[in-house]
């Protein structure tokens, strides 16, 4: 029997090949990022673990803060006749580690949601004995006009309807408040910077202030300002923070 002519090779274009090689190439790859991604996965998962002890410790330093709020709550109450101001600027200057949700409630009814957080509020009995229990988290103080101007002008937004919304056009401010008086940004800052008799409105109409790290942090600390800490509260010092912040 006379051997079989062996069949021509099948011609391939090599625009296929190539692309054979580039598909085959980006498998490959993927494959790996998808093994790599899992590895990842799984040690954020063993890192994240925590221990039972670890567990214990968070709960022991949460009912620790809440005891040393309610001492602090017990103190002698910081008296409205002592204040130099009935404005102050309050800045969260700690986050949630250790804290109690207690405390956490507080810092949220200041609408103090965030770390560097800034509002403006007008100083009553109720603001003072909050202020008294957060201590450690917050710094206060009393704003000058320069400062509470800066803040609204370059800081300043809006909540309409539950969204921020920046105060470039003073239509927005001429809607929700027109009807007391407040047609422009001049006019907030003049209202809140002499607590007028419109402020609650005006101050619910502004958005709390997102303000920077300050060059070289903060100590870290619960440490009071007048004993050398950063926490608490800081009279006119509170404008130098502000400038450094905003």
């Amino acid at each position: 029997m006379a051997d079989e002519e062996p069949k021509p090779l099948t011609y391939i274009p090599e625009v296929i090949l190539k692309k054979r090689k580039s598909n085959e190439e980006w498998a490959i790859k993927r494959r790996q990022q998808l093994e790599e991604r899992n590895l990842r996965s799984k040690q954020n998962k063993a890192f994240n673990l925590k221990t039972a002890e670890q567990y214990i410790q968070e709960y022991r330093n949460r009912e620790l803060d809440l005891i040393q709020m309610k001492h602090r709550g017990k103190k002698r109450k910081l008296s409205l006749e002592t204040l130099d101001s009935k404005l102050l600027f309050v800045i969260r200057i700690q986050g949630k580690n250790d804290m109690h949700p207690k405390t956490r409630k507080i810092l949220y009814f200041l609408r103090l949601r965030k770390i560097f957080d800034g509002v403006l509020v007008k100083a009553n009995e109720g603001i003072l004995e909050m202020l008294q229990k957060v201590e450690p988290y917050v710094a206060y103080g009393y704003p000058n006009l320069k400062n509470v101007r800066e803040l609204i002008y370059k800081k300043g937004f809006a909540k309409i309807e539950g969204q921020k919304v920046p105060l470039t056009d003073n239509n927005i401010i001429e809607q929700a408040l027109g009807k007391h008086g407040i047609m422009c940004i001049e006019d907030i800052v003049h209202e809140i910077a002499n607590v007028g008799p419109h402020f609650k409105e005006v101050n619910s109409f502004l958005w709390p202030f997102t303000l920077n790290k300050p060059e070289g942090g903060f100590q870290g600390k619960k440490k009071l300002f007048k004993e050398g800490g950063d926490a608490g509260n800081r009279g006119d010092k509170i404008n130098e923070l502000i400038g450094k912040m905003n």
